[in-house]
């Protein structure tokens, strides 16, 4: 044997042993498509040992579907030609479909004539499986993120637009090229745009997160230059190492006008509330003011009498009866007065109030028509309690519905009304309504501030309920609890008002 027999026959052995320890299918043919060699990864891939497959026609491994492929391959590497990348399916030995990336060469004898075709090939049919189901979910992801209300707007490290959702074009007027590659000041408004670079780069420096993992309210500016208010929460993300900003933007025009209307809507029905409780004590009212005015007369009847005697005891004793009439005059004009003020319509106008006077005015209020029936009232004020931060008429509004629920629930022999204000342990004052009527049904207590729950034949059943929003929005809590000695208590507490200066 010679030298280059010796290595020609080495290069043989050594390239038998690649193929035969190669993670890949490698496959040798006739151009007829008939098996000449079949390594042991061959064997793993599609099932069949090298003795079953050699010698037998290629097309054993096609399915229905890839039928005519084996022939229509072999006739392109015939021409000469290399198929690369080829991703195809092929039935396994057990029946079962796998998918295939092959790569298809010529194979040419010593004088150059293509003889056959070597068939590099891989399973790829978990990775297609992989890419299939990550397809999938990226188009859900796509579609969901498509569909949602809120905006979602990712950028870089620099503030550059990365993202623009379609919900983000709906909300800003802008399409997604418009934008992507621009900085995402252009979003805002002065003064947050010209600040924005700042934000990021002092985050950048410091990682202290004012905004990133928080939802806050800012300002967001359209295409057009209008301003609307939204909501925005940021997250953070790495991605292919780089650091981004994912930004979830929500249109709060629309819930903002909502909360104003609510608003007014809930200050007309506190106005007609009001209202209502006048309109329940009209005819009291009327026997109330009747009563100054009429001793007015009285006095200015008895004066004008004294007048006509002449002399002077009778004159100075008439200014005196004319004193008289004019302080009942002006206890009628005070009445008048409060009942305006108690009926009037405006905005919610928050000072600081000596509670003492408030209550004091409301308890007059509330007892128009209610003196003569025997109820024995208890005024406790407590001394030097601090001024608290309300609108007057409003709180007035509840202690007279209290009042007056309290008034009418005590039919027994036993009518004791007790207002108490006191302070609460917390710098406020703490506010106290109690009756010795039959108490609360547990069915009724459940329910009681509810709108349209209501005890009272003819009532509308929203006194309690605006009560309890009043008090509510005064930082508050109105709340009922059996009084100890029969009865029941209503009470809220109401926050103290700041100090001056």
């Amino acid at each position: 044997m010679t030298v280059t027999e010796s290595s020609g026959k080495s290069a043989a052995h050594l390239l038998a042993a690649i193929v035969e320890s190669s993670e890949d299918a490698i496959v040798s043919k006739t151009l007829d498509g008939i098996v000449t060699s079949w390594n042991a990864a061959a064997e793993r891939m599609f099932g069949y040992t090298a003795g079953e497959m050699i010698g037998q026609p290629i097309a054993i491994l096609a399915t229905p579907a890839t039928a005519d492929e084996t022939r229509r391959i072999l006739e392109t590497v015939g021409r000469g030609e290399r198929v690369e990348h080829y991703e195809t399916e092929r039935r396994r030995k057990d029946g079962q479909i796998i998918q295939a990336a092959l790569t298809i060469s010529p194979v040419r004898d010593d004088t150059g004539r293509i003889v056959g075709a070597s068939k590099i090939a891989r399973d790829i049919t978990a990775a297609k499986r992989d890419a299939d189901e990550l397809a999938k979910r990226e188009a859900l992801m796509g579609s969901i993120l498509e569909t949602v209300p809120d905006a979602m707007v990712v950028i870089d490290e620099r503030g550059i637009i990365q993202s623009f959702s379609a919900a983000a074009e709906r909300m800003f007027g802008y399409v997604a090229r418009e934008v992507c590659g621009g900085n995402v000041k252009m979003l805002m408004p002065t003064p947050h745009r010209e600040r924005h670079d700042s934000y990021i780069a002092r985050y950048l420096a410091t990682g202290q997160r004012r905004v990133i993992g928080l939802g806050r309210v800012v300002s967001g500016r359209r295409k057009d230059g209008s301003e609307f208010p939204l909501e925005l929460a940021i997250g953070e993300l790495h991605w292919d190492g780089r650091q981004m900003f994912t930004g979830f933007l929500r249109d709060l025009t629309e819930r903002q006008q909502t909360q104003q209307r609510l608003q007014e809507l809930q200050a007309e029905l506190t106005h007609v509330s009001r209202l209502t409780e006048l309109g329940q004590m009209a005819s009291a009212l009327a026997h109330e003011v009747n009563q100054p005015l009429t001793a007015a007369t009285n006095y200015l009847e008895a004066g004008r009498l004294l007048l006509d005697r002449g002399d002077r005891p009778a004159t100075e004793r008439a200014r005196a009866v004319f004193d008289n009439a004019a302080e009942q005059v002006d206890r009628a004009a005070q009445l008048v007065r409060r009942l305006r003020e108690f009926g009037r319509k405006g905005e919610s106008e928050r000072r600081a109030e000596p509670i003492g006077k408030l209550i004091d005015e409301a308890v007059g209020l509330a007892l128009i028509g209610a003196r003569d029936s025997g109820i024995k009232v208890q005024l406790r004020i407590a001394p030097e309690l601090p001024e608290v931060a309300v609108d007057r008429i409003q709180v007035q509004q509840v202690v007279v519905n209290l009042i007056r629920n309290a008034v009418e629930a005590m039919e027994s022999e036993r009518r004791e009304l007790t207002v108490s204000a006191a302070p609460n342990g917390d710098g406020g004052v703490a506010i106290r309504v109690a009756d010795t009527g039959p108490g609360l049904a547990p069915e009724v207590a459940e329910r009681l501030f509810q709108p349209f729950v209501t005890t009272k034949p003819q009532g509308m059943g929203i006194g309690l309920s605006i009560c309890r929003s009043i008090i509510e929005a005064h930082g508050g809590e109105l709340h009922a609890e059996p009084n100890p000695g029969g009865g029941t208590v209503f009470a809220f507490s109401l926050p103290m008002a700041p100090p001056v200066g």
